[in-house]
């Protein structure tokens, strides 16, 4: 299981906001598990919390070239390489304290960030970390550029970059996207400007405090007052922007993001659509009915609580179990699943006594994660009041919702419903007696 990371203790770094100008300060502070990362003003008065969340991201429109957030008027510019470094980084809870309001620019890059978390060291929390899987293809356009995101086991980028210039010709990076890979091939790539746009995006009161040494200025014959670290340098910052752009949605993906010449508004109209599937299956799945507390358990831990094995075990995760109470489990139904050999192979359905199953392993789960069950087996006593209310096909992903009715030393009670797009297809109440291995 894969848990929440924090840092070990206090870091402070200062520089002047790229576009600005205003010198800054922050301090980078560990906090407690499921926090999320918050900046606070502290330069203010009541020093306001900006939570990093897509519901506080600023119009691309009115802040162009940068990503910034915004909370009743209370503004931070520039968060994109920090996020991406944190993001490189697995840190998921962490108190940013800022005295200005935009982040320093430092070298242009994340690799200062990087190193300085790196020497204080990481703290792993005791909290599970939560991902989110992209469920169904997305797309998003401006003109002749575009983002999609698709289903993917891991969190994986391919990106292309393409512009009318001899030094800036197509360039191409594709990644599985992990710790060691950030560091090597994304963190200390910088930001870039063409020469012909610097008069205009001064005039806008942008690039304030860039300068030659934490901004590339593309010419035609080259990199003016500096020198690249990588042939594909600009790329590779592109790549840099999009991952702490997509980070804002407040936990890290799974999915395979594809991509060419985006910018920050393209990158955040991918983050709003990847948001809004979120919403839309913690809605259908989860949230709808109770707030999500306590433990996740893969399938790893599932298999130490039940006795099932392939191909019976027909839990993939409990994504909430709040112990003697409620639990929630998925199932992601695929083609492969045995069950599909002989159950209108030419239609495919999964037949209904596989779904109730399905309920009732999540309706173990939660009767023996119980610390007096522990050891012990549910076996079904009783299943009532079953009813099927639609199919299930394969790419659909269940949500198992149980609630305790009742619980005894010896036998429990649950009521249980299996949901796709938040819409329920069976429902049932199982009777289980608990008896020993």
């Amino acid at each position: 299981m894969d848990l929440q990371r924090t840092i070990k203790k206090d870091i402070s770094l200062e520089g002047v906001g790229l576009h600005t100008g205003n010198q800054v300060k922050i301090t980078l502070k560990p906090t407690l598990p499921n926090s999320g990362i918050s900046f606070i003003r502290t330069d203010l008065p009541q020093r306001p919390l900006i939570k990093v969340c897509v519901e506080n991201i600023l119009d691309s429109a009115k802040v162009p070239r940068r990503t910034s957030l915004s909370k009743d008027g209370t503004e931070i510019h520039t968060v994109e390489h920090l996020m991406a470094t944190l993001c490189g980084l697995g840190i998921d809870n962490l108190n940013i304290e800022i005295n200005n309001n935009e982040v320093p620019g430092l070298d242009g890059s994340g690799i200062a960030f990087l190193e300085a978390i790196k020497k204080v060291g990481f703290e792993e929390q005791q909290s599970a970390r939560r991902y989110f899987y992209v469920k169904e293809p997305i797309l998003v356009e401006e003109k002749d550029a575009f983002l999609s995101a698709y289903p993917y086991s891991s969190y994986k980028i391919a990106y292309t970059l393409d512009y009318e210039h001899p030094l800036m010709k197509t360039q191409y990076l594709n990644l599985e996207l992990n710790e060691a890979s950030f560091e090597k091939e994304v963190a200390s790539f910088r930001t870039f400007v063409m020469e012909g746009e610097v008069a205009d995006l001064q005039r806008m009161g942008l690039g304030r405090g860039a300068n030659y040494g934490n901004t590339l200025v593309v010419t035609e014959e080259g990199v003016k007052g500096n020198t690249l670290r990588a042939e594909d340098e600009f790329v590779r910052h592109k790549v840099l922007d999009l991952i702490g752009d997509l980070y804002i949605l407040g936990m890290p993906l799974k999915g395979c993001i594809m991509g060419a010449k985006s910018g920050h508004s393209l990158n955040i109209k991918l983050l709003k659509k990847i948001n809004e599937q979120k919403s839309h299956y913690e809605l259908g799945g989860v949230q709808s009915t109770y707030s999500i507390k306590g433990k996740e358990l893969d399938i790893t831990q599932i298999m130490r609580i039940l006795p099932h094995r392939y191909p019976f075990l027909l839990v993939d995760r409990i994504i909430s179990i709040e112990e003697g109470k409620r639990a929630v489990g998925i199932k992601n139904v695929t083609i492969n699943d045995n069950f599909f050999q002989g159950h209108f192979p030419q239609k495919p359905v999964m037949p209904g006594v596989m779904i109730i199953e399905a309920m009732a392993q999540v309706g173990g789960v939660l009767m023996l994660s119980q610390e007096q069950h522990l050891g012990k087996i549910a076996y079904f006593l009783a299943a009532n009041n079953i009813k099927f209310r639609k199919t299930v096909t394969p790419g659909d992903q269940l949500f198992l919702e149980v609630e305790v009715v009742k619980v005894k030393s010896k036998t429990g009670q649950v009521h249980t419903q299996a949901k796709v797009d938040g819409k329920v297809v069976a429902e049932a109440d199982f009777i289980f007696i608990l008896g020993e291995s």
